[in-house]
Order: structure tokens, then sequence, then C-alpha cells
């Protein structure tokens, strides 16, 4: 099973093998309780045995995907219901343990039914275009003959991951079309990070960013820095002079970045290009001082202009010193930023 769930990478896995194998698209299209995913979650089973994503914490996977199997003999799509509250469902034996029940929807894959428009998501997703995938949530078994409009990919500006959680929720109430259903489900590319310094402490934050499906992004002017053989995970590294970085940030959709040189100069420059850019997030190594420091060789007048979150000091405060650790802490805060939550403890929320 792969362990980046974002569906930009599944689809980037499905497509160039779409012919090769019988494909099933499985969805969460409604749920009720607590659950590990919600409406709108995919995942994608071959006729290889191959499972793409997940659709709970690892315990219904393998039923599902046994389901998946008679979809690709029947042709018929399917409706699948697990309750974690019942102790006769089969949920409930195969450990589900959030107590919810969610509704999966699992449809072929193939030329005849136009691959459910997935690779108009997938091109969205190249693009980095936003917009809603709507899914028709068919009430009977469709005929192997019948070839409906199952589903369809609709362009639209999308602002921020923020707004996405609140459209999933809206989403959850289908709009209704004759005598049919559909799910609509936000489609935004992943986030893009941008990391200016390629030294050694940047490995383990540019690895947990990759784990997470982000893109990433790399600039060090230094020859000895942001060399190829140690970030061989990124999506670019950028080679030239600063102030490339204004216009790739607008052109690449870049939400975030790390200034993580540990040179002044470096770190005021990466600033200075980015400061009229679109970023959600900036975070700078180091204690406040420094902050005032790289504010000052950037030439910025007022702090209060800059139209991002600048953290500096970054990251949360959980105690980290470790490289690793660190990462996870910078990580953590722009995560939080980037999708307009307080970093709070779950348990204090509740």
């Amino acid at each position: 099973m792969d362990m980046n769930n974002h569906l930009s990478h599944l689809l980037s896995k499905w497509y160039p093998n779409r012919d090769k194998f019988d494909w099933i698209l499985a969805t969460i299209y409604d749920t009720d309780g607590p659950c590990y995913r919600k409406s709108g979650a995919m995942m994608l089973f071959s006729s290889q045995g191959e499972q793409l994503g997940m659709l709970s914490g690892g315990c219904l996977e393998s039923d599902i995907g046994t389901n998946a199997q008679k979809v690709m003999q029947t042709g018929q799509s399917m409706f699948l219901c697990y309750d974690g509250s019942d102790e006769d469902d089969l949920s409930f034996h195969l450990g589900i343990g959030c107590g919810g029940t969610v509704y999966i929807m699992l449809q072929q894959i193939n030329a005849q039914n136009d691959y459910l428009s997935l690779i108009n998501v997938y091109n969205a997703f190249k693009r980095r275009t936003s917009g809603y995938y709507y899914q028709r949530l068919v009430n009977q078994q469709i005929d192997k003959n019948d070839t409906p409009n199952q589903a369809y990919f609709e362009v639209e500006k999308i602002s921020d991951l923020a707004a996405v959680a609140t459209r999933v929720q809206r989403s959850q109430n289908n709009t209704n079309d004759n005598d049919n259903d559909w799910l609509a489900s936000p489609i935004v590319p992943e986030p893009h990070l941008l990391v200016i310094g390629g030294g050694i402490d940047a490995r383990p934050l540019i690895n947990i960013a990759r784990q997470l499906g982000w893109q990433v992004s790399l600039w060090d002017p230094r020859p000895a820095n942001a060399r190829k053989e140690f970030f061989s995970n990124v999506n670019y590294i950028i080679k030239g002079q600063a102030e490339l970085l204004t216009t790739f940030a607008l052109e690449k959709d870049v939400n975030a970045a790390v200034l993580m040189s540990h040179n002044l100069m470096i770190d005021a420059q990466a600033l200075k290009a980015l400061s009229t850019s679109k970023l959600q997030y900036l975070a700078l190594l180091g204690p406040e001082n420094r902050r005032h420091q790289v504010i000052t060789q950037a030439k910025i007048s007022k702090e209060e202009s800059l139209l991002f979150k600048f953290a500096g000091p970054s990251g949360l405060d959980i105690g980290g010193t470790l490289p690793e650790s660190i990462a996870l802490s910078i990580l953590s805060e722009c995560h939080a930023v980037l999708y307009r939550k307080n970093a709070q403890s779950m348990s204090q929320i509740l």
C-alpha cells in the first residue's frame, strides 16, 4: 500500500497504467459519526492487487479490495456500508475502532466510461488547477452496456486549503439531478513548499514534506549546497540569483517557504524576493534578533507590510533540538497555518 495518500499522487501512479490493468475507484460518499476519512476520500484498486491510498486506518482495505474484485468481474458499481458501532456488522469484527459508519461506492475505471473523468482531474493537478469532481451516486445497478455520465470535473478557483475544508463539509449535502445524487469533492493541488538553503538540516524537513505528499522546491546559490545527490526527491532545484524566486513563486504556485540557509545575506535576499508573493506562510530559522537582522538587510520597512504569516523563530514549541524534530516543529506550524488551524491539542478541542 502506497504511503503518499494525496489524490494527485494516486493518479500519477494510475495514469501510466490506466489501460494495462483493470481499475476500481473506491470513494467515501457519506459518513456518520467519527471516521478515519471523510466524504470525498478516494482509493484505487488494480487487478494486479495494487492498492493506492487508504479509506480507513487499515481495517477495511482488505475487504474493500475483495469487493473491488467483484466489481471488476461484474462490471457493476457497488455500494458498501461499514458500521463500526454495530457488533453484528463486518466492520466491527474487522476491528474498526472509530465507532462511526462509512458509506463507500465502488466504480470501474475504463475507456468506456471515459475513465470517470479522472484524466481531467489528473491534468488539473499537473496544472495546479483547482475545481470540483462530481460523481453520480447511482441508486441501482448499472447495466454493462449502459454508460451514463457517471463523473465529471469542473474548474473552479478555490482560494486556499482552509476554504477546501469548509467546502468539503458543504459538499456532503449532495445535489439532486433527476433521480440521482451527485457527490461534489473539492480538487486542490497539494501544498508547494520552497526551501531556502540546501544544508544537512534541510534533508529531514524536505523528506517529511515529501512524505506528506507536498511539492518541494529548493534554492541555494552556493555550489556546495542543494546538490542533486542529496536532494533527489525534490520537485525543483532552482539555479540562479534570488530575484528568480519572485517569478518562480508566482508561476509554480508556492504556498509556503522556509529560510534555513544559516546565512544572513542569503536569507535576506530570499525574503526580499518573496516579500510581494502570495505565500501564506514563511518561516525563518534562528532567534528573534536574527529575524530583525534579516528584515533590516532585506530593506523591508515594516514587518506588518508582509501579507503572509512570518514566523521567526519558526515552528511549534514541542521541545525539538535535533534536525528531525525541528523539521517536524516547523512543518506542523506551516500545516496549521495553511489549513487555518490553531495547532491546539485535539483533546482540548473535544
